[in-house]
């Protein structure tokens, strides 16, 4: 059941991420919102109201005791910074240059670091299973950017080096918040782990800098969409899948993303979609399905105990 709840969570989280990414790249279209802005705001206010589910819904003494321990609390701020403000700013970067679906199959090539780095920590050994999932992955990526062909890549520059960087940041968010997860609530962590990334980026672009009488009501639809659906339950689903499911397998489930970008992508935006991109999509669906029909663990990777030193950045 456990393992259940843990699918459902990073499932629903990665399809309202996808989405979400789509709906971001339609106010960089239409509305010429600031990329900074939007990374700002989200996060200040998805983590405030995370903080607020947590006061109310569970042990509201988490939210102030989490900064008690001086070694827990310098790893959040790591966490907040290197992890969640990381993830948030490249990934949307990417999507300024590019567009969603670009953006959210590059940010999955995070599946990938993930095992390697456990392999070169020896937390885990190669498998069939990881090279097949891999190589799906890959060979999806692959499709769905290129169409086939290699001269065929129009993606800018840009986009893909954001993309690339964002796949790194996820890569560690999701490796670095499980021993986090082991002391304090998901609600907790993300929380206030979104608060310290925009309240970072607020030095560089504060939230109230903005010319709210230019937006249309639409788009505070768009917006609200964005930081209740695509930020607050998504990195709160995510990271609480972690506590049933592995890293690797919380990271590469979560690879139903792109498949909700591109869809998006194609049909709500009306962006050109090739004949080998769809087989590109079928190759990260048939990976997903392949991990999710595998009910026992593909690894030995081995589970943090709750006085185990968090894994350090490098």
């Amino acid at each position: 059941m456990n393992r259940r709840k843990g699918m459902f969570l990073v499932i629903t989280g990665a399809v309202f991420w996808g989405i979400g990414g789509t709906v971001a790249k339609k106010l960089f279209q239409q509305y010429q919102i600031d990329v900074d802005w939007l990374v700002t705001i989200r996060l200040l206010i998805a983590g405030f109201l995370l903080l607020t589910v947590q006061y109310f819904c569970k042990d509201r003494s988490q939210i102030l005791g989490v900064w008690k321990n001086r070694r827990i609390a310098i790893h959040l701020i790591i966490f907040g910074l290197v992890g969640m403000l990381s993830v948030q700013y490249t990934y949307m970067a990417s999507i300024k240059h590019g567009n969603a679906a670009v953006a959210t199959l590059l940010q999955y090539l995070a599946p990938v670091m993930i095992i390697l780095y456990l392999i070169f920590r020896k937390q885990t050994v190669l498998t069939r299973k990881d090279l097949l999932t891999v190589s799906l992955a890959l060979v999806g990526c692959f499709f769905l950017l290129t169409n086939g062909s290699i001269s065929q890549l129009s993606v800018p520059t840009l986009a893909i080096v954001w993309g690339v960087l964002s796949g790194i940041a996820l890569a560690f968010y999701t490796l670095y918040a499980v021993p986090l997860l082991k002391q304090y609530d998901s609600l907790v962590i993300v929380g206030w782990a979104m608060i310290i990334g925009g309240f970072a980026l607020s030095f560089i672009h504060p939230p109230w800098q903005m010319d709210f009488s230019s937006l249309a009501l639409k788009a505070y639809w768009y917006l609200t969409f964005i930081i209740v659906f695509g930020t607050m339950i998504a990195f709160w689903f995510f990271i609480e899948s972690l506590q049933s499911l592995e890293p690797k397998e919380s990271s590469l489930l979560g690879s139903i993303e792109p498949l909700a970008a591109v869809l998006t992508t194609v049909f709500w935006l009306k962006e050109p979609f090739g004949s080998f991109q769809w087989v590109g999509t079928a190759c990260i669906i048939g990976m997903i399905f392949l991990l999710a029909l595998n009910k026992k663990s593909s690894s030995n990777t081995s589970k943090p105990s709750k006085n185990e030193e968090p894994l350090k950045v490098s």
